[in-house]
């Protein structure tokens, strides 16, 4: 039997290895998580690393009825496998965010349960804590006090936890290094994962309801009016009568066409021209007085003027007349010219 298993153990040592120093490389890289080098990184780590956890699910290393001294060394590392895919999900930067954090608290919740199991860590989930309201502003300070502690703490193990996973993995090049090195470099690994596990777990807890204020308030938000469509600018032929426009419509459809009749009426629609039904008020253009078929010519409306004033025999009218042809008699045409002086 074990000899059957070889090549497939040799095989998720191999993909748990290349998904691993991807992993890495993706953390020291100095580009833009949001690079298309980087997202692709991630893309391809995860995948290895999801292939890894099949092939772990396959054979059945893991079980919650075992202590942890009784997993195999090189096997304690494939404990990491839920750790290293919740932290490449919260890297990806493409899709919904609230869809990323999901996923990563599922890998990562999978994660602390199981280092719970085998008694690595005593990490209580949100759904077993008691929700219990400081009693006054003392309680609210001790909270605070002790939830700052407990930072403080996990820092300075975090720290001390990477100094001790540097020094173990230089002994872990040497190819002599015995099993003992190699347990204990794993299990310091799994260990500094607990913290960043922790440390991820409460950052979700506290996004996820800015996440869901900005759903709702995206939701709410009122879509913009439509805007009205613009009518196209179109030309218009001006034809005579419409006999001309049926034959340009026919021949041009596309183009809108109208008698000499119908563009005088929509000028007179426009207020452009006058309305010859409507009586027209007050002084009169000469444009207009034309259009509404009026003579202002001054001539005429002299002559008009001086046969009414003589068929009603207008006394100061005929005394002006009178003295107008006295005047013509002692003055002889030309007088007082300049031009025609003797």
């Amino acid at each position: 039997m074990a000899n059957s298993n070889e090549p497939e153990e040799t095989n998720l040592l191999t993909v748990f290895n290349q998904g691993l120093d991807l992993y890495n490389s993706i953390c020291n890289s100095s580009e833009h998580t949001n690079s298309s080098t980087v997202q692709s990184n991630v893309k391809k780590a995860m995948s290895l690393f999801e292939q890894a956890t099949h092939l772990v699910s396959y054979a059945g290393i893991f079980s919650t009825n075992e202590g942890i001294e009784e997993v195999a060394t090189n096997d304690l590392q494939y404990l990491l496998l839920p750790a290293l895919l919740g932290s490449l999900s919260l890297k990806l930067t493409n899709g919904e965010r609230k869809e990323i954090i999901d996923v990563a608290e599922i890998y990562y919740k999978d994660f602390m349960s199981r280092c719970n199991d085998y008694g690595l860590s005593n990490y209580v989930f949100n759904e077993k804590k008691e929700q219990k309201e400081p009693q006054n502003e003392f309680d609210k300070i001790a909270v605070s006090v002790n939830t700052r502690a407990s930072k403080i703490q996990r820092y300075k193990e975090q720290k001390e936890l990477k100094s001790k996973l540097a020094n173990l993995k230089t002994n872990m090049e040497n190819e002599h290094a015995d099993e003992e090195i190699k347990r204990d470099y794993f299990l310091t690994m799994i260990k500094s994962f607990i913290h960043e596990a922790v440390d991820e777990l409460n950052s979700i807890e506290m996004e996820k309801p800015l996440l869901e204020y900005m759903a709702t308030v995206k939701k709410d938000e009122k879509k913009p009016e439509p805007r009205r469509p613009i009518t196209p600018l179109k030309p218009i032929i001006i034809t005579k009568d419409a006999v001309q426009k049926a034959v340009f419509g026919a021949g041009y459809p596309s183009l809108p066409t109208m008698t000499v009749q119908e563009f005088y009426d929509k000028r007179i629609k426009d207020g452009i021209f006058p309305d010859p039904s409507k009586q027209p008020t007050g002084p009169l253009s000469l444009q207009q007085s034309a259009l509404a078929g009026l003579d202002l010519n001054s001539e005429e409306k002299e002559a008009e003027e001086k046969e009414k004033n003589l068929e009603n025999d207008d006394p100061e009218y005929i005394q002006r007349m009178r003295r107008m042809d006295e005047y013509k008699d002692e003055h002889r045409r030309g007088w007082g010219n300049r031009a025609n002086r003797s």
